[in-house]
């Protein structure tokens, strides 16, 4: 059965009864397709380097991050969000491995932007590590962190992040954020949508703020690995039971030319 790469952040990442109950959803699904779980943290990290009084500027919505801040960026992530939610994965019965965007050579990372510092891009690497933990049914839960070529620390953003690891393992990938998945005027369930359909429901303002940013990048996701993404809910994890058998769930975003 075709693995599944789930990605998580933001406010999940400090709901600890959600992360639970996405987690024994999880172990559920494993009895019948190897799943992979990648997430971000960015409220994390935004707590953490506010406490250290520690700033920096954005450019073109990008937050610049200097190298001097990617120690803590880097334990926050790949350290203390990531073993927290090996610790609650064992709670609920599974066998995590934490690991990071640059272990195993299974990504490989670039500097994004100069200007924005240690930002970074990620493309596919090597599938031996992932492969052999799937087939050993563990669970690898991997934070967004990744380093370059000379090893330099880098951030790279958790949703591109998640595509990478998908396209890895040939995966499909669901966005898990807090809302059921795309809604109509009258607040009801898109089960699927085109990307002229998105772009229809951006100019009537039907999709807006932080749901347009979510169904941009799962889009792009779409686009990149050329077949359908899904956004979910965290919430609900009960209905996420559906990608067990690969039902559909939330909103299935479909990529132009997909096939």
């Amino acid at each position: 059965m075709q693995a599944l790469v789930i990605k998580v952040g933001g406010a999940f990442m400090q709901a600890e009864q959600a992360a639970l109950d996405l987690l024994k959803v999880i172990a559920d699904i494993q009895q019948t397709r190897p799943v992979i779980l990648v997430h971000g943290g960015g409220p994390m990290v935004e707590e953490l380097l506010a406490a250290l009084n520690l700033k920096s500027e954005k450019i073109n919505g990008l937050r610049v991050t200097p190298d001097e801040h990617m120690a803590y960026i880097t334990g926050a992530l790949a350290g203390t969000a990531n073993k927290q939610l090996c610790g609650l994965a064992i709670k609920s019965g599974l066998s995590p491995v934490g690991l990071s965007l640059a272990d195993g050579g299974m990504v490989k990372c670039a500097v994004l932007d100069p200007k924005l510092g240690a930002v970074g891009t990620a493309t596919a690497g090597e599938a031996k590590l992932l492969s052999t933990l799937l087939s050993a049914a563990f669970l690898p839960i991997i934070s967004s962190i990744g380093a370059d070529e000379q090893g330099r620390l880098l951030n790279v953003n958790a949703d591109q992040a998640a595509t990478v690891i998908a396209q890895l393992t040939r995966a499909d990938l669901v966005l898990l954020s807090d809302v059921p998945g795309v809604l109509n005027a009258e607040k009801q369930l898109l089960e699927s949508l085109t990307e002229d359909q998105i772009q229809q429901l951006i100019d009537t303002n039907v999709i807006r703020d932080g749901m347009q940013v979510k169904v941009k990048a799962a889009l792009d996701a779409a686009s990149s690995l050329q077949h359908p993404v899904t956004i979910a809910s965290w919430k609900s994890p009960e209905q996420l039971l559906g990608l067990k058998n690969r039902q559909s769930v939330g909103t299935l975003i479909i990529p132009e030319n997909a096939s």
